[in-house]
């Protein structure tokens, strides 16, 4: 297991935000009133799903979100991570949601920055 201090992400850019508990004009909102500027969002489920927050016409009939191994391809730079058979059985287990971050990772890092 690898192990990553809080030190090696600050310095490598990645900032530590309150929670995420809506938008504002199409962007995240925190829980301290600031909108956040971002290129990408990662979704990440946790135990139970909800997407009562997102306002964009994403989803199926049965309020499931259209997306293609977590990529949600109608809604650049949206991503979902521990879906339901989002790659296979284990997308939603420990053991197997790091193959899906890791690719959802990979198409962050190819996908060309919004001029």
């Amino acid at each position: 297991m690898v192990h990553i201090r809080s030190s090696e992400l600050t310095d490598s850019g990645i900032e530590r935000i309150p929670r995420v508990v809506g938008t504002r004009a199409g962007l995240p909102l925190l829980d301290n009133g600031r909108s956040l500027e971002v290129a990408n969002v990662i979704w990440c489920t946790g135990f139970r799903l909800d997407f009562s927050w997102i306002h964009l016409p994403i989803f199926a009939d049965d309020g499931y979100p259209i997306h293609t191994s977590g990529r949600v391809l109608s809604a650049r730079g949206l991503y979902f991570l521990g879906l339901p058979f989002q790659q296979s059985m284990s997308s939603t287990l420990i053991g197997g949601v790091g193959r899906d971050a890791k690719l959802i990772a990979k198409w962050i890092v190819e996908f060309p920055k919004a001029a």
